[in-house]
């Protein structure tokens, strides 16, 4: 088995702090563990009577039509970050995106939505980078609230503590258990020592910045709420309520899509399969072929069928379910599969998706305040202070409308060719070319002027010979209208 050093066990405030964070995170695993559930469909059926669950087998499971996972992508989706901004400083402004192209950000914002969106909020964690080489590219990672918990200041609302827990698995399958306690000068790591019979220190950063280097990411901040609150809360009831229909249509359909058949004068034992062996319940209904000995002249037994059943009502109530989900996600009716023979105009169809639109830009300026205060932490982990021009950095977002390039080109070169009243660069940016393709373009434009200005083919290429010019007199031109008096 593999050996750990270890060192002391947590110190009064550090053990207080620990029972505090873990006691409220447990208290908080199962509903968001209930949340994580409904995203990836794995929720268990509701609305119906568990005797009939019972008496169902395999053959009829549950359908599960997993509107929260869509009415979470939905919303994400428009939902693009794209870098961030200080004003005026350029080299800062790379800097900024080279650390988030070192930590995956760009993939890794994505992950903090979705996760924030489905269980409240994510969590982002700065530290120092461990490569020396790699230095100047602090580390940011984003992390599940199932492993993170904080605890907020009530009078600022800004991180006082946090704990990160996990557990990794060692070769001989023996596992171990860690916590990282994170406040504003230090933090320690301790693992589970069952020797000790509690936790002991494997690791310390005393950092000294003052500052817990945790950032929530938070959905929907209120102010009952200053941890968020899922996008699933109102759509949750209307899942359940539509996968029952939906599943009772599944069982609908095997009992009465196809013709339901009956039968007098019969008891169980008198249906046996070919080799005289009683048949189940379900091969007795979903049976294509009955077979028996007793005739209706001699005892008076008589075998029918009913017409099948229509399956319209469960088709109407899944369609006036959906559109109760269209009205509290702002998705348009036609995002959840619904749509009239007719299609709509492109104006009917930006009309119908304008509410989901302006949900998303308030989702962004919900975000954009923790993506800051990351960016913020990056800095200050880096050089051990803010600069004040960082206090006002900006976040840099795609349109959430999500417009056509040729749409948004168009009013581009109108702006700028209007006075100028957007320059150049910020022209690029906003038809969302990159950090990269922006200083190639302008270096292509730095060779085009210097080629303008001298071309070197004057100096070094092949010299044209000069056009013979017409033979002129010596003497003076004649004034016109003059001649001999």
């Amino acid at each position: 088995m593999a050996t750990l050093a270890i060192g002391d066990a947590p110190s009064l405030v550090d053990q207080q702090w620990i029972n505090r964070l873990v006691r409220w995170h447990n208290n908080e695993l199962p509903e968001l563990r209930k949340l994580l559930d409904y995203y990836e469909g794995a929720q268990k059926l509701s609305y119906m009577h568990p005797e009939l669950v019972d008496t169902l087998d395999e053959r009829v499971r549950q359908v599960v039509i997993n509107w929260p996972r869509l009415v979470v992508d939905a919303l994400e989706e428009r939902i693009d970050l794209q870098g961030f901004r200080l004003g005026g400083q350029p080299a800062n402004d790379i800097e900024l995106d080279h650390v988030a192209q070192y930590n995956d950000l760009d993939a890794g914002y994505q992950q903090a939505h979705v996760t924030a969106m489905v269980m409240k909020r994510a969590y982002a964690i700065v530290g120092s980078n461990p490569r020396a080489a790699d230095a100047k590219y602090p580390l940011v990672t984003i992390e599940s609230p199932l492993e993170v918990h904080v605890e907020l200041d009530p009078a600022t609302r800004r991180v006082v503590a946090a704990i990160k827990r996990w557990h990794d698995k060692l070769p001989d399958d023996q596992v171990r258990y860690y916590l990282t306690l994170y406040l504003p000068d230090y933090t320690v790591t301790f693992v589970v020592s069952p020797e000790r019979g509690g936790y002991v220190e494997v690791s310390r950063d005393d950092h000294g910045l003052g500052e817990v280097l945790v950032v929530p990411i938070v959905n929907r901040p209120q102010l009952w709420a200053p941890l968020g609150t899922s996008e699933l809360a109102d759509v949750i009831p209307l899942s359940d309520a539509a996968c029952k229909v939906a599943t009772d249509m599944m069982i609908s359909a095997e009992f009465h899509a196809m013709p339901r058949r009956w039968a007098l004068g019969f008891d169980e034992d008198d249906f046996t399969d070919k080799d005289g062996k009683k048949v189940s319940v379900w091969q007795t209904i979903a049976g294509k072929i009955w077979s028996t000995s007793k005739t209706k002249k001699d005892d008076g037994a008589e075998v029918g069928q009913f017409a099948e059943a229509d399956l319209t009502n469960f088709h109407n109530t899944l369609r006036a379910l959906a559109t109760q989900v269209s009205t509290v996600s702002g998705m348009a009716l036609h995002n959840l599969g619904y749509s009239s023979d007719n299609p709509a105009s492109a104006d009917g169809i930006r009309a119908a998706e304008a509410r989901h639109v302006k949900r998303a830009e308030r989702r962004i300026k919900g975000f954009e305040t923790a993506w800051e205060r990351i960016m913020r932490l990056v800095l200050l982990v880096r050089d051990g202070s803010v600069p004040d021009s960082a206090r006002w950095m900006e976040t840099v977002w795609a349109d959430a409308a999500t417009p056509t390039f040729a749409q948004k080109s168009d009013a581009v070169v109108k702006l700028y060719q209007a006075d100028k009243l957007v320059p150049r660069r910020m022209a690029r940016r906003t038809l969302n070319f990159t950090q990269a393709q922006i200083l190639d373009m302008e270096r292509e434009d730095r060779e085009d002027v210097t080629r303008a200005m001298y071309d070197p083919a004057s100096e070094y290429g092949v010299k044209p010979t000069p056009e013979p010019q017409p033979a002129t007199s010596a003497r003076a031109p004649v004034p016109a209208g003059a001649g001999p008096r």
